[in-house]
């Protein structure tokens, strides 16, 4: 489903860039455009599609700059085509209110200052892929949580998501990111999959994180994400063993008296995307959901206040049905595009959701699927509990 997705959305941008080409020039300048662009295109996405099959004997250094360039690229063309459709439909709404002039096909047709659009395309693209996509905000809540203990108000947990080593985010960035966490000094930090996705990398990795678990009050606790299952994930748990991290897959932690966090794995019939919500896959995935967080809820203490940790952020309808205050997510990156959240791809797609006494919050990741992010930066997320008067 997932390919099918990516093929869509190529097909797509190669749809918009001809239009814009069919409405910004005209003439003999357009034929040549829309030529040189069309062989662009279709020779940019063969190399993408043979670069993701051979990505596992391409340089991580090789994949970045060709990684931008191409997404720039093709970025540029999605975003000229948006600009170019929302002229021709205000031109057409002026047009229907005002007397028109006599008609000329070429004329009628090339849309007037034509050079802005792709050069606005191109400045927005840039800064998606070498602004937003590198700055990392913070985003601090309160859970408010019934009859808290005393001793866990104003307890704070940090999380950070979806990092994809390699290629797009280096290990110097990871411990950059890691000295800005245990700066903040919150009690303990969480992760929540998708870390360890680079398999030169990953022992360093795993070192490193494990560095940091002295410099958080009740150190680091972690579950696994799909990447990571892609990546060799026995060698991850080999390596994850010897390490201070708190690792759970279906099991608890306990953090205080009070306190667990609780850690499921991805389970294998889990959708890449949005559940359809019928289907014996669907039926499975919620089946292996609901027996991993029971597994993982054994050793709790009924009256004990839970954190829960799960890589795919519909853990929150079988976590609310076990009044789990809080459910911790990452997987869908925010969408990475603010547009793309309107499509409702994920069921849960960013942010903080609730239902009844029970949070959700979909980490938007700190690291990309692809070079490019656009009103949905990077992120780490901070919450503080509090108790519900």
């Amino acid at each position: 489903m997932f390919l099918m997705f990516t093929a869509g959305i190529l097909a797509l941008i190669l749809c918009l860039g001809l239009i814009s080409v069919n409405f910004l020039w005209t003439g003999e300048n357009k034929k040549f455009v829309f030529k040189i662009l069309t062989f662009a295109d279709l020779t940019l996405i063969l190399i993408i599609f043979i670069g993701f099959l051979m990505r596992d004997y391409i340089s991580d250094t090789l994949v970045e700059i060709w990684g931008s360039c191409a997404t720039v690229f093709l970025m540029t063309q999605l975003i000229c085509g948006g600009l170019v459709i929302i002229a021709l439909i205000v031109r057409t709404i002026y047009r229907i209110f005002h007397k028109p002039t006599p008609y000329n096909p070429e004329r009628r047709k090339a849309l007037k200052y034509s050079l802005v659009y792709p050069a606005m395309s191109l400045a927005v693209s840039l800064y998606g892929n070498r602004i937003e996509r590198m700055e990392i905000v913070d985003r601090f809540f309160n859970i408010p949580i019934s009859k808290l203990p005393p001793e866990l108000q104003n307890f704070t947990i940090a999380q950070i998501s979806d990092i994809h080593l390699g290629a797009y985010f280096s290990i110097e960035r990871l411990e950059k990111l890691l000295d800005r966490i245990a700066a903040a000094k919150p009690d303990i930090l969480t992760i929540t999959g998708d870390i360890f996705d680079d398999v030169e990398i990953n022992d360093t990795a795993i070192k490193l994180v494990d560095s940091y678990c002295d410099k958080f009050k009740y150190g680091i606790y972690y579950c696994h994400g799909n990447h990571e299952h892609f990546r060799g994930i026995n060698h991850i748990a080999e390596q994850l063993s010897k390490t201070k991290i708190h690792w759970l897959v279906n099991e608890s932690a306990k953090v205080t008296s009070n306190l667990y966090v609780i850690g499921v794995d991805y389970p294998p019939a889990a959708p890449v995307m949005k559940s359809g919500g019928r289907g014996q896959q669907d039926e499975l995935f919620y089946s292996q959901m609901r027996a991993y967080l029971e597994r993982a809820l054994v050793n709790v203490p009924y009256n004990a206040t839970v954190i829960l940790l799960a890589h795919h952020p519909e853990f929150f309808d079988v976590a609310t049905s076990k009044n789990i205050p809080l459910t911790l997510t990452g997987h869908t990156h925010g969408a990475q595009i603010w547009g793309l959240h309107l499509l409702e791809i994920f069921k849960y797609t960013r942010g903080m959701y609730q239902n009844g006494d029970s949070y959700c919050y979909v980490n938007s990741g700190c690291g990309s699927w692809f070079c490019f992010r656009l009103l949905t930066p990077p992120e780490v997320a901070y919450f503080t509990l509090q108790n519900k008067i």
